[in-house]
């Protein structure tokens, strides 16, 4: 592993300069004090002013179509995380926009590609249904023919930041008795139809998602993407990307695995929990002096940096666990004020650690359950075969 430092052109440390004077200005304390009250994770103010410096399109657009360079993207990407700029709409927006690409018509893609790029047009995520847990492919939100159009009848679950977008990336049943990756069509839903309602729901951490019901929605068939019972070849794509079953780069630059997002609230807690121990209270003594405080401490920051350097899905894993595992000592280290959230006046460390306590159990649910990718470590990856989740065999009598 090369841990040497990239040296950086004049004009790449300009890059750098001015990024980080952007997100200064922009991300301010009263936008992530407004975002963590919301659980939006998204700050209209924000997304239009990145859309109208042009970094939305050069974050989405390959460097030979005008994006980002590979340094640049890096320090982009990192500078965005340290900055805490409320980033899940974004997210999904990039990663549908890709499809909308790749699939759609260009008619469609005319319609949303430069809203995307302006900050103008969101996209969403329409895949979990009450329920269908995390196999998206039991779909059972109808899709059915009428004319050129199609009806839509059905609902979704946790599709975050609904109610910022104006289109969601709906996955569909279209034929009920197909085989059920042979029965999907994925069509991109303008939100404003009539028969969609859109109902907040409000996660342990304080995040806000949306459950979203679809009541005789008429869609033009000008937002299908791809072919008829041919969505599993259009979703599996981004499922791949939400997953982190992503090809590592050659040169380097780039996350080792998803949700390193998330885990940048992690590393911040640590670095507060670390710079809390340090100090010494009235009467000199440090916590870092306590044998155990230094123990536990030194166990979490070890844990978390071999979180971080764990590749593609293992990763995903790694982080959301460690995520879980080391809050909790976090807390319990800084005493019952670090129960206190951000912004509270005696907070030990601002909320860090108690909002990390409070996220982790999402993350570990995001995109998938680690029970599920675990799973698939084990299936896909060391070759022990399909779960078996029938019951345990009786004994006869």
């Amino acid at each position: 592993m090369d841990f040497s430092r990239v040296e950086l052109s004049e004009d790449d440390q300009k890059f750098l300069d001015e990024a980080r004077a952007f997100l200064k200005t922009h991300v301010t304390e009263e936008v992530k004090r407004r975002d963590r009250e919301t659980g939006d994770n998204f700050d209209e103010g924000v997304h239009l002013a990145l859309g109208a410096a042009g970094y939305l399109e050069k974050e989405w657009k390959p460097e030979a179509e005008g994006g980002f360079s590979r340094v640049r993207r890096r320090m982009w990407e990192l500078e965005k995380r340290r900055a805490h700029v409320p980033w899940v709409t974004w997210g999904t927006t990039a990663m549908v926009a890709r499809s909308v690409a790749k699939f759609g018509s260009p008619e469609l893609r005319d319609e949303v590609l430069p809203g995307v790029f302006s900050g103008h047009v969101r996209l969403c995520l329409g895949y979990t249904e009450p329920e269908g847990g995390s196999d998206v492919a039991t779909c059972k939100t109808r899709a059915v023919r009428d004319g050129d159009d199609w009806v839509i009848n059905g609902s979704k679950m946790f599709t975050t930041g609904a109610h910022n977008c104006q289109y969601v990336f709906l996955i569909t049943n279209t034929d009920p008795e197909a085989p059920k990756h042979k029965s999907l069509t994925m069509f991109l839903v303008p939100l404003n139809l009539p028969g969609i309602e859109i109902q907040g729901i409000r996660t342990v951490d304080g995040d806000r998602t949306n459950i979203v019901y679809y009541s005789d929605v008429r869609v033009s068939d000008k937002y299908r993407l791809g072919e008829v019972n041919g969505g599993w070849t259009v979703v599996r794509e981004p499922l791949n990307v939400e997953h982190g079953a992503v090809e590592a780069a050659k040169d380097g630059l780039q996350d080792v695995s998803i949700m390193m997002h998330q885990a940048g609230f992690m590393a911040d807690a640590v670095d507060k929990a670390a710079a809390k121990v340090t100090q010494p209270d009235p009467a000199g003594r440090r916590l870092i002096d306590d044998g155990s405080v230094s123990y536990r401490l030194g166990r979490s920051v070890a844990r978390m940096e071999a979180a971080l350097s764990a590749p593609s899905i293992f990763g995903r894993v790694a982080l959301a666990q460690t995520m879980r595992d080391i809050s909790p000592d976090l807390m319990d280290i800084l005493g019952t004020a670090s129960a206190l959230p951000l912004g509270t006046d005696g907070a030990a460390d601002d909320g860090a650690a108690e909002y990390v306590y409070r996220f982790a159990p999402l993350v570990g649910i995001y995109g998938g359950t680690l029970e599920v990718f675990r799973n698939m470590i084990a299936q896909y990856v060391l070759g022990l075969g399909k779960p078996n989740y029938s019951p345990p065999a009786t004994k006869a009598s």
